[in-house]
């Protein structure tokens, strides 16, 4: 679970509007995210949250071997017990449990970062309603199936999504995950499609290669 062409997508796509500060990534793993956000932004700094302690040490390590050490702060904490830092966040970036205890492991911790027994969406939410200020957003990765429970919990709860990413591993290939942008603040709404690999062959797409062309050394 260390990098997936999944969350290089969302780090990859995921804005970082010009004025912001301050970014939370709820679970952060081996630091992904907050990494491409950094290379995106020079003025932002990023608490990254996750509760494994082998993989939070791992992002520890991961953040001081780059450039961006001085504005990556790597917190070992569950995010249900995590207390914001003096001030709201401008923006929250997550790419959360996706599977509703269908196939556990074995092992906790792959449990853990993968299923939401432990975490539930209602739990991410309110985490995310607390720690965002209130006309920030928050980007979300997940499968489309589950995307759409998110999204009636969501509208339901107030919430708006702003923009859509379908992300499509193969051209003529349905979806099977969503990035989305979501905030309190309505705004006008985007929706894209990201085809990763041609039909034919396993190049990646022209669109696919201009989007990752910043983080990826070898297409």
């Amino acid at each position: 679970m260390k990098v997936s062409t999944d969350a290089c997508i969302q780090g990859a796509w995921t804005p970082v509007e010009v004025g912001m500060e301050r970014v939370l990534d709820i679970g952060a793993g081996t630091g992904l995210l907050s990494l491409m956000l950094a290379a995106k932004n020079e003025r932002i700094n990023i608490h990254a949250v996750e509760i494994d302690k082998n993989a939070a040490e791992q992002a520890e390590q991961n953040v001081n071997n780059s450039p961006w050490a001085d504005r990556i702060e790597v917190i070992p904490v569950d995010i249900k017990r995590y207390r914001k830092k003096k001030r709201p966040y401008d923006m929250i970036i997550t790419n959360p449990p996706f599977f509703n205890n269908s196939l556990l492991s074995t092992d906790d911790a792959t449990n853990i970062a993968k299923h939401t027994q432990h975490f539930k969406y209602g739990d991410l939410l309110h985490a995310i309603d607390v720690h965002m200020k209130e006309d920030g957003y928050a980007s979300i990765l997940l499968p489309v199936k589950e995307f759409t429970k998110w999204e009636e919990y969501l509208l339901c709860s107030g919430w708006s999504i702003n923009s859509k990413l379908y992300i499509h591993p193969r051209e003529g290939k349905e979806a099977n995950r969503v990035v989305a942008l979501i905030s309190l603040v309505k705004r006008d709404y985007h929706e894209e499609h990201l085809y990763i690999r041609r039909k034919e062959s396993d190049e990646y797409t022209d669109q696919f290669i201009e989007l990752m062309k910043p983080y990826y050394l070898n297409q």
